[in-house]
């Protein structure tokens, strides 16, 4: 047996979709891992605004120790007014101290909050990116577009202020504590049994909150999911008068959003904290009078402390607010995780095998299906360098799915296609993806300029070969009769062009990458005859060095075709030129007839 190349290619190291190479990896075992390791790659802020809200705290509790001090002076007979300077000029000191590290804290957590944002888009667009066809093909673009956008920006909420506020809570909490430790280590009684209520009832309040959370983040995605959808098939609904059902569906919706929101809402209603703390402070005031009244403690040390106890209101305040933001930025966290690492049925295949191609493309008994549903069995056959193969079958018999196996939009369920005796699967993605060019009938553009819609894949392309490749594809005269010419810009997806104009666009694009594989999906459907004839002299001068798949309906191309592959139902029927398939198979005497 013959040694091919993809066996005399080393083993590969396979890496899992198109990435771009990250000098920081990030643990994705968990949304909160996930989310630690993205603040991690800043290490010196977290140290800044932990460093900055200790400090902040400190500052104001030593403003309360000091207004105990000063009643103490003042209370007493004869009072020095240096000495009631020297605390007046410490409060001021700790103030000033109080709004620069607040500053500090703040503009640190800011900070990580706009980076982790925007690492995080970054990290979930390139991972979309690199998804295969099918895991493209199974979302709803709406809820992706959901997930890029409100879910990222509730990532950056999640940092500031919620992060900001829950460690200046927490801070505000042991900071006020150590100091009232040190004027009486009885006085912590008091606030120590309002934490330990405190913590059980928010433990309470996140587990009721959480699913609650995560059903608002899903509930948003189908929303936005359901627009998106109507709003891109708006002339569809609009033909078939379903503006009342697509109404309806969105309102429905949106109740469901609304009812959820309610929901958060009772749940926040019934918070108890913040009444468990008046009585607290209530409690703490009586616990405090009582030592200063047996001599414990002086009046003074009895307003630090109530001051000092009145700092937790802080915390108690803000922690309803701040357990919300935290629970839907880890819900928001989990839905952005969920996508990046949903695994594609591909191999980016880095230090796979890269080389020109030269044009050979075999299948060899292959087999492909969506899921449970076979649409190809069986398929060998082998095209020769610059040979054009026409592909023909009725609708639904897998014509062009049998070309997507080629530049691997899919991969197959068994047998191989090779491509100049590699593997495809054992070629680098980029390598075999740049020497492929796929025109379809309905072709893709993007809301740019002509220029760059036609240069999308070669970069470095310029001006005059741009319009070269857009005269070749009969498409230079439409498109200087623009007032702003190859600088015009086209809607979203070229709805401002004809199917016709979209298609020549489609096709200068592929002139101008010079593809060693041609693709062509009934590229020519929206063009007139005419105008057809010219394309195909073209085709046919750039063909002759290139190997191409022709799905079409027209007889001209077929005719012109060096082999015609006959499908039916998935299968392989025939193959051979015209005269031979019109002498022999009934299938395609059947097809041809239909197109006659």
């Amino acid at each position: 047996m013959p040694v091919t190349a993809a066996a005399q290619t080393p083993p590969l190291t396979r890496k899992r979709e198109f990435r771009l190479e990250d000098e920081y990896h990030y643990n994705r075992t968990g949304a909160v891992r996930w989310i630690i390791s993205h603040a991690m790659r800043y290490p010196l802020f977290p140290v800044i605004a932990l460093a900055a809200a200790i400090l902040n705290n400190f500052a104001y509790s030593t403003i309360q120790v000091l207004i105990g001090q000063a009643f103490n002076l003042i209370t007493a007979q004869p009072w020095a007014t240096t000495a009631l300077l020297a605390i007046a000029a410490g409060v001021g000191l700790a103030a000033v101290t109080q709004g620069l590290t607040g500053l500090g804290r703040n503009y640190a957590f800011e900070f990580l909050a706009q980076r982790v944002e925007r690492d995080a888009r970054d990290e979930l667009y390139v991972s979309l990116l690199g998804k295969s066809q099918t895991f493209h093909g199974r979302q709803r673009i709406g809820d992706i577009m959901a997930r890029a956008t409100n879910d990222v920006r509730f990532l950056n909420l999640l940092f500031a202020p919620a992060l900001m506020l829950l460690v200046d809570s927490a801070m505000a909490i042991i900071v006020p504590l150590f100091v009232i430790s040190r004027i009486d280590l009885r006085l912590l009684l008091v606030p120590l049994l309002f934490l330990v209520a405190l913590a059980i009832t928010v433990w309470d309040y996140n587990r009721r909150l959480n699913p609650v959370s995560q059903q608002l983040r899903e509930q948003f995605g189908s929303m936005n999911a359901g627009l998106t959808e109507a709003i891109s098939g708006v002339e569809v609904v609009k033909a078939n008068v379903q503006e009342h059902y697509e109404w309806d569906k969105f309102t429905g919706n949106a109740r469901r959003y609304r009812d959820l929101y309610i929901r958060q809402g009772h749940i926040q209603a019934f918070y108890l904290p913040t009444l468990a703390f008046a009585v607290a402070w209530a409690v703490a005031f009586l616990w405090g009078a009582l030592l200063w009244r047996a001599g414990e403690i002086n009046a003074g040390q009895l307003i630090s402390y109530i001051g000092l106890m009145g700092t937790l209101r802080f915390p108690t305040f803000m922690s309803m607010w701040i357990f919300n933001l935290v629970q839907m930025g880890v819900a928001s966290s989990r839905r952005i995780l969920e996508t990046i690492n949903t695994e594609t049925e591909l191999d980016e295949n880095v230090a796979g095998y890269a080389a020109p191609i030269h044009g050979e493309v075999t299948f060899q008994d292959v087999s492909f299906g969506y899921g449970d549903q076979e649409v190809l069995r069986g398929i060998s056959f082998r095209a020769a360098p610059g040979e054009t193969i026409a592909i023909v079958g009725q609708t639904g018999s897998g014509k062009s799915t049998l070309t997507r196996l080629i530049n691997r939009i899919f991969d197959v369920n068994s047998g191989r296609v090779l491509i100049d005796g590699v593997d495809v699967r054992d070629w680098s993605l980029e390598s075999l993806r740049s020497q492929i060019s796929t025109i379809e009938q309905d072709p893709f553009l993007f809301s740019r300029t002509l220029a760059e819609n036609i240069a999308f894949g070669c970069a470095d392309a310029s001006q005059e070969t741009i319009e070269e490749a857009a005269r070749a594809a009969q498409a230079h005269e439409f498109i200087t009769s623009f007032r702003e010419g190859y600088a015009t810009e086209v809607g979203e997806r070229g709805e401002t062009l004809s199917g016709g104009q979209r298609q020549r666009i489609a096709i200068a694009r592929a002139f101008l990458t010079d593809p060693r594989i041609l693709i062509l999906d009934d590229s020519t459907s929206a063009i007139d005859s005419a105008t057809e004839d010219q394309i195909q002299r073209a085709m046919r001068r750039i063909s002759q060095e290139r190997t191409t798949f022709l799905i079409t309906h027209r007889l001209s191309q077929i005719r012109w075709a060096d082999r015609i592959l006959v499908l039916r139902r998935g299968e392989l029927a025939d193959q051979g030129t015209h005269e031979e398939l019109m002498a022999r198979s009934a299938d395609y005497r059947k097809i041809f007839a239909r197109y006659d």
